[in-house]
C-alpha cells in the first residue's frame, strides 16, 4: 500500500465525506475539544503575558528601580549624582523629595505620598509626562505651587483642574525630628492616568516645594536610580552603597513590587499546566474515538489485510487519522484563540460599560484595565505540544488495529 492510498483512506475516516458517519462524529467531538482547550490556554496565557509585560514596561517605567536614600543630610548632592552614574549598570538619577501628607477638599480628606521631582530633568519627570494632558504637563511647569494628583485620589475627592487644595504636612523633617504640621495651599494642575496602583497614592508637586513640605531645607530625599539590569537591583544597590560616602542606603523595585512579579509568574505557570492537563484530556478523547473508530472499521481492516495491507500499512493509516484530528483541532483553536486574544479586552470594556462596573480597580489590582500580550511563541508551543499530544495518541487504537486478525474478523461477520 503507497503512502497517497494511507493518507486518502485515513482522509476518509476522518472526514468521511458521504460515508462512516460514525467515525466523522467521533473525529469531529475529537477535534471540538482540542480546539477549545487550545484556544482557551492561549487566551489566558495572553492576558498573563500581559501583565507580565504591564508590570515591565508601564509599572517598571513609572517605579524607581532603585531608590537611593541618607541617613543624614545630603548636602553635596551634585557629588552624589557623579558618583552613583560611574556605576556601568546606571541609566539615569534623578532626585527627589518625599513626604506623606493629607489632601483636604471642604471636608474630604485622602492621604497621599507626596513626591517633589525637578521638571528640568529628563529621567523621572519624563516618563510620567506620557500620562498627562499636553496642556496640564505645561500648565504644571509653569506654576510654582502646581499639583498632580493621582486619577484615583482625584476621583475620590471629586476635584477638577485649576481647583485650590490644601496640603498638611506632619512635622518631621529628616532624622525623624517632630515639628509643628506644615500647610500649603497648592492648585491642581493636572490628573495623572497611568492605570496603575500608582493613581491611588501619589501627588506630585515641584522639588523645591515638596523639599521645603518635607523639612529638608532645600535638600532632597534620595535619588531614584533607573537601570539597565532589572533583576540584578539588589546587588546593584549594594554596590552603589559602597561607591557612596557612609549613611546611604538603598531599596529596589524587587522589595516593593517584587512579590507581585513573582506572583504573576508563578500564576502564570499554574494556569498553564491546569490548561496543557486539559489538552492532555482532549488528546486522551483521541484514544477513545480511535478505538471506537477501530471497532467501527474491523470489517474495512479485514479486507484490507486480505487484499494485501501490512498490519503496518493498517497502523499507519490510524496515525495519520490521529495527526489529521490533531492539526485541525491545532489550527482552528490557534486562530480561534487568537482571535480571542485580540478581542478579550474590547469584550471586557463592552461588559464593563454595560453593567456599568469596572472589573479590575487599582485598589485591589496592578492595573485598572485587562492587559493582553499575544505572542507568536506560545501559539507554536501550545500547539506543537497539542499535536505531538494526538499523535502519541494514536499509536495505541493503531497497534491494536494492526493486530486484529481478519479471519476472525471475517468469521464473525458471517
Amino acid at each position: 500500500m503507497t503512502r497517497l492510498e494511507r493518507l486518502r483512506i485515513a482522509v476518509r475516516y476522518t472526514f468521511a465525506f458521504g460515508q462512516g458517519h460514525l467515525s466523522a462524529f467521533l473525529s469531529s467531538l475529537s477535534m471540538l475539544g482540542l480546539v477549545l482547550a487550545i484556544s482557551l490556554l492561549i487566551i489566558v496565557l495572553s492576558v498573563m503575558n500581559g501583565f507580565d509585560k504591564e508590570m515591565r514596561e508601564r509599572i517598571l517605567s513609572l517605579v524607581p528601580h532603585i531608590t537611593v536614600y541618607s541617613a543624614i543630610s545630603i548636602d553635596n548632592e551634585e557629588q552624589a549624582i557623579e558618583l552613583i552614574k560611574r556605576h556601568p549598570a546606571v541609566e539615569e538619577v534623578t532626585p527627589f523629595a518625599q513626604f506623606d501628607a493629607l489632601v483636604t477638599r471642604g471636608t474630604d480628606i485622602e492621604t497621599v505620598r507626596g513626591i517633589g521631582l525637578s521638571t528640568d530633568e529628563s529621567g523621572a519627570f519624563e516618563s510620567l509626562e506620557a500620562y498627562l494632558k499636553a496642556n496640564e504637563a505645561a500648565n504644571f511647569k509653569q506654576q510654582d505651587k502646581g499639583l498632580i494628583l493621582g486619577s484615583g485620589v482625584a476621583q475620590n475627592l471629586d476635584v477638577k483642574i485649576g481647583e485650590r487644595l490644601n496640603l498638611i504636612v506632619p512635622g518631621t523633617g529628616q532624622g525623624g525630628a517632630m515639628g509643628p504640621a506644615r500647610f500649603e495651599t497648592v492648585q491642581l494642575s493636572a490628573i495623572l492616568n497611568t492605570g496603575t496602583e500608582l493613581d491611588q497614592t501619589v501627588a506630585l508637586v515641584h522639588l523645591d516645594l515638596a523639599s521645603e513640605l518635607a523639612g529638608l531645607n532645600g535638600r532632597v530625599s534620595g535619588f531614584r536610580v533607573s537601570t539597565n539590569r532589572l533583576f540584578d537591583v539588589q546587588q546593584i544597590g549594594w554596590e552603589l552603597q559602597e561607591i557612596l560616602p557612609p549613611g546611604y542606603y538603598s531599596t529596589n523595585w524587587m522589595l516593593t513590587h517584587g512579590n507581585l512579579y513573582v506572583a504573576i509568574q508563578l500564576s502564570r505557570d499554574m494556569v498553564s499546566i491546569l490548561l496543557f492537563s486539559i489538552i492532555a484530556v482532549a488528546a486522551f478523547n483521541v484514544v477513545s474515538s480511535l478505538v471506537l473508530v477501530v471497532l467501527d472499521k474491523q470489517g474495512n481492516i479485514a479486507i484490507l489485510r486480505t487484499l494485501g495491507a501490512t498490519g503496518s500499512d493498517i497502523a499507519w493509516i490510524f496515525v495519520l487519522q490521529g495527526a489529521m484530528i490533531g492539526l485541525v483541532g491545532v489550527v482552528l483553536g490557534s486562530v480561534f484563540g487568537a482571535l480571542g486574544s485580540l478581542a478579550v479586552q474590547g469584550l471586557v470594556s463592552w461588559l464593563e460599560d454595560m453593567l456599568g462596573m469596572q472589573f479590575l480597580n487599582t485598589d485591589v489590582y496592578p492595573v485598572s484595565f485587562l492587559p493582553v500580550d499575544l505572542l507568536a511563541r506560545d501559539i507554536f508551543t501550545v500547539g506543537g505540544i497539542a499535536l505531538g499530544m494526538c499523535v502519541v495518541a494514536a499509536i495505541y487504537p493503531a497497534r491494536r488495529a494492526a493486530k486484529m486478525a481478519p479471519a476472525m474478523i471475517l468469521n464473525q461477520d458471517r
